[in-house]
């Protein structure tokens, strides 16, 4: 919907700056809130209003709201590893509560949330959607408990204070522009790069590609309903063919090891002690091991039939990030 005024909260992570892109080269008015520290290096040439400050400012926020259109809410902390999960629940609850408080107050026309794939149930077997009962029990860590909690938070504001929210369970993103990069893209830098000599065998996950994820926020909130949730996942890829993927993109030899689950379970059983006793968070522990190949396939229909949301092949966007590693690598080396 083009000549919208629309604020991009996240707009220096990996989806927000692909957000903001997409929003002003369509002809949107496009205003971002950053903090201090934030890298803008995914959105420093792009011409957008920037607000300095952070979720819990709430002077800034009520600023930066007033007389927008749409909010794109694409701020989370995704550190699944930390053993102790008060800095998630921190921001990802927390200070979603002082957005949304600042929100349900600025007249909007549509607050789209960014939430995980992470909140859609489990099942018992075979294919599950938006429907499918949440059953994660304690399996998820903080990480997951959190993105329920903050997921729950924009629903029941949608329902209660009539927010005009859309939540949208986005999977793993891959494709250009992941300047961090996230810890699944510096997965496929490693097997672009020759780095990475296992895989996770008998292991898959749900993955989408970077402009289609952030495509389908745009969508969402033309097209989105009030209190609804969409899974944003393109397909249920196996970890084996994604890194194939990605080496082969690069002339690289396929990782060739596949580690069973079992054995992964081990290594994080191992890595969670090692964190106990070192008094340090490592990024691999019982927790972080599990929720390599928890998933289950997931259907993406009802963003296509009610978004009109048509995703490209996610192989196109994990090739186009190995070229984007690949470009970084080269300016490095000169």
């Amino acid at each position: 919907m083009a000549g919208t005024d629309s604020l991009v909260l996240g707009a220096s992570g990996f989806l927000g700056s692909h957000v903001t892109r997409q929003l002003v080269e369509r002809g949107d008015t496009v205003r971002v809130m950053l903090r201090p520290s934030s890298s803008t290096r995914g959105i420093d040439d792009l011409a957008v209003r920037r607000f300095c400050g952070d979720i819990f400012d709430g002077a800034v926020l009520k600023e930066a709201m007033d007389g927008c259109d749409v909010v794109y809410y694409c701020v989370v902390d995704t550190r699944a590893h930390l053993r102790d999960s008060a800095p998630l629940y921190r921001t990802n609850v927390e200070g979603l509560r002082h957005v949304l408080d600042a929100a349900v107050n600025a007249d909007l026309r549509k607050f789209v949330f960014t939430s995980t794939i992470g909140t859609i149930g489990l099942g018992n077997g075979g294919v599950v959607d938006e429907d499918t009962p949440v059953n994660w029990g304690g399996k998820g860590g903080g990480y997951i408990g959190s993105r329920i909690a903050a997921e729950q938070l924009v629903l029941d504001y949608s329902r209660d204070r009539a927010l005009p929210a859309v939540v949208l369970c986005v999977s793993n993103t891959y494709g250009a522009g992941d300047w961090q990069p996230t810890p699944h893209g510096s997965l496929v830098a490693a097997a672009a790069a020759g780095k990475l000599p296992f895989y996770m065998g008998g292991m898959a996950t749900e993955v989408v590609g970077i402009t289609d994820a952030a495509r389908a926020l745009l969508l969402a909130a033309d097209h989105g309903r009030v209190g609804e949730r969409y899974i944003i996942s393109e397909r249920y890829l196996p970890y084996r063919e994604l890194y194939e993927t990605a080496a082969r993109t690069a002339g690289r030899p396929a990782p060739r090891l596949g580690i069973p689950k079992s054995v992964m379970a081990a290594i994080g059983v191992l890595g969670g002690a090692a964190a106990a006793l070192s008094g340090r968070d490592l990024p691999l522990n019982p927790t972080t091991v599990r929720l390599m190949g928890i998933m289950a396939p997931m259907d993406h229909g009802k963003a296509t039939r009610e978004l009109g949301w048509q995703p490209r092949d996610v192989h196109e966007s994990i090739r186009e990030a190995v070229e984007f590693f690949d470009q970084r690598r080269r300016e490095r080396a000169r």
